[in-house]
């Protein structure tokens, strides 16, 4: 601990805590268990299909069920978003398109210190996935415009 600290020390560094942690995920676009995935979500749902291999001599847990998420889609996937209105989204906030239908909910959100601007993660339903598709999260009864964007949310290309 402390030969870190004395090797940053002409960088100025400083610990940080699970509130920084959590914006540098959010911001890669990454899921945290509890928020963004859980047991009622799917890795086809969160679009971690990637890390789930359908090898014929394996088997798990809900094997055939996930085979036919992938090969017929999914009602729902996990996207990123960021704001165009002014407001910071949170967990469980209700997510609604232009005529103020229910199309999803925030599973994570903050307020983006690289990007200055609200962030988040949501489930989405079919037909709302594209980026720039535009969003409406309920923040205070108020519907604010947000974006779909690609992940990771903030990109240092």
């Amino acid at each position: 601990w402390q030969a870190v600290f004395d090797a940053g020390k002409d960088f100025n560094i400083r610990p940080v805590g699970l509130g920084a942690r959590d914006t540098l995920r959010l911001e890669m676009g990454y899921c945290l268990y509890g928020n963004d995935i859980d047991d009622t979500t799917s890795p086809i749902e969160a679009g971690l299909g990637w890390i789930t291999k359908f090898n014929d001599n394996k088997d798990f847990i809900d094997k055939e069920l996930l085979l036919k998420q992938k090969e017929e889609g999914v009602n729902r996937r996990l996207k990123g978003f960021v704001m165009i209105d002014r407001g910071i989204p949170r967990q469980h906030y209700e997510v609604v398109d232009a005529n103020g239908v229910n199309i999803g909910e925030v599973t994570s959100g903050t307020m983006s210190p690289m990007m200055k601007q609200g962030i988040g993660m949501a489930y989405l339903a079919k037909g709302f996935w594209k980026p720039d598709t535009e969003i409406f999260v309920r923040i205070r009864n108020k519907e604010l415009k947000a974006k779909v964007v690609n992940l990771p949310i903030y990109n240092i290309t």
